[in-house]
């Protein structure tokens, strides 16, 4: 059965920083690309984020380009997304996702 669980959300400054991870289990997780999604209120599930299997492809939406990166570890099953200089514009529900699977996600809240 195939398992992703986020973490790392939370509340944070303008200007601070937020590392999510995402655990995976149930596949051979190194045999599959990585994303991260966000989803803003009111606003539809965006691709934030992606990484190749082996770590050695990665690609960002315009809007984060610079501030987040997205990294994995294949020996721990885990994918992070490393997000810097957050603004009151990158508030979500982040998800983490491999092929047709979702996590359950994690909030982001980012206000003074």
């Amino acid at each position: 059965q195939v398992q992703l669980v986020e973490s790392g959300g939370g509340w944070v400054q303008p200007r601070g920083s937020l590392r999510l991870s995402c655990a995976a289990s149930g596949f051979t997780f190194r045999r599959y690309g990585m994303n991260w999604y966000r989803q803003a209120p009111g606003k539809e599930r965006e691709l934030v984020a992606q990484i190749s299997s082996t770590g050695g492809y990665t690609n960002y939406a315009d809007s984060v380009k610079g501030r987040f990166t997205i990294s994995r570890d294949n020996a721990k099953n885990t994918v992070h997304l490393q997000m810097n200089s957050l603004t009151p514009d990158d508030p979500s529900v982040s998800y983490c996702n491999a092929s047709a699977s979702w996590g359950q996600a994690t909030q982001v809240t980012v206000s003074a």
